[in-house]
This record gives C-alpha cells, sequence and structure tokens, in this order.
C-alpha cells in the first residue's frame, strides 16, 4: 500500500506526534515521546495533514538565544558558530544558522539552528541549548533583563 511514512518513522499524524510502531489496516501504531502507546485510526491520520520528520536526511533544530543590550550580537555569533558547529551530530551540510531573529526590549535574540539527523534531534536541541548558556557564561555576558516599565505594567495587571 502507498503511504507517507514507514515503521520507524517520526510522524506527527492524526493529531498525535511520535515513532510509528506498526502499521495495521484500519489502524496506525504510533510511540508518543513520553512513551504511551497510541492507535490512531486510519481514517483520522489520512483524513488530516500528516508531517514526516523522518523523510529528509536531515532535519533542522531551532533554538532561541537572548542577548541583552549591551552585548554586541555580532559578538554573540561569531562565538556561537564554532561551538555550535562542534556538538556531536550537528550536520556541517547545511551549516548551522545563526543570525539576529529580532529586537526586543531586554535585547536582541538569534535564532540558533543547527541541523542533525532525525534520531539525534533531542540530543542537539539540549546540547545547543547548553552551549549558549556556557558560551554566554565565558563571554560574561550580562542576563537579559525585563525593562522596568514593563515590569510595572505586567505586575499592576495581575
Amino acid at each position: 500500500m502507498l503511504r507517507p511514512y514507514k515503521v520507524g518513522d517520526f510522524i506527527q499524524a492524526g493529531g498525535v506526534t511520535g515513532t510509528v510502531k506498526e502499521l495495521g489496516l484500519f489502524g496506525t501504531t504510533i510511540v508518543t515521546m513520553d512513551n504511551v502507546t497510541t492507535i490512531v485510526g486510519n481514517g483520522k491520520v489520512f483524513g488530516d495533514n500528516i508531517q514526516n520528520y523522518s523523510a529528509l536526511p536531515v532535519r533542522r533544530v531551532d533554538c532561541v538565544a537572548k542577548v541583552a543590550n549591551s552585548v554586541n550580537p555580532m559578538d554573540a555569533i561569531a562565538r556561537l558558530r564554532p561551538v555550535i558547529a562542534a556538538i556531536p551530530n550537528v550536520s556541517q551540510d547545511p551549516a548551522p544558522d545563526i543570525e539576529i531573529l529580532e529586537f526586543t526590549p531586554e535585547g536582541p535574540k538569534l535564532c540558533v539552528r543547527p541541523y542533525t539527523h532525525t534520531d539525534h534531534y533531542w540530543q542537539v536541541y539540549f546540547d545547543t541549548h547548553k552551549a549558549i548558556v556556557e558560551t554566554f557564561g565565558a563571554a560574561g555576558y550580562p542576563v537579559p533583563e525585563t525593562p522596568v516599565a514593563y515590569r510595572q505594567t505586567s505586575a499592576s495587571a495581575a
């Protein structure tokens, strides 16, 4: 039968995200990230969108790093590039993306986006966050603070 996924693929289908354990005539068995076995009726699976995270050789890991206004974002990017590229299982092709994502009152947000095989997604995700903390700490960057005006507005709203 023609199926957009196979046993072992990591998918989102029928409102469930996880690894396909079994393909049945009437349902697909998916093991979720919190280790729950869920059987989704094939009518529901094929009646909605299916995302197959395993179909391509690499997947982008999306992380965000906020730096204080006093920090030069280009310096932060330059420090992160070699550190992120050196994380085990990070793909070199395509190379990790590290760019300015947006500006906030606390400081710029950087998108830190390494690529990896689906099998290593969570390892790379957590290692990337650790690398950001360690790199910024070693550089002596201050922690971004919420502006006083925003804190007062938020406190009065509560």
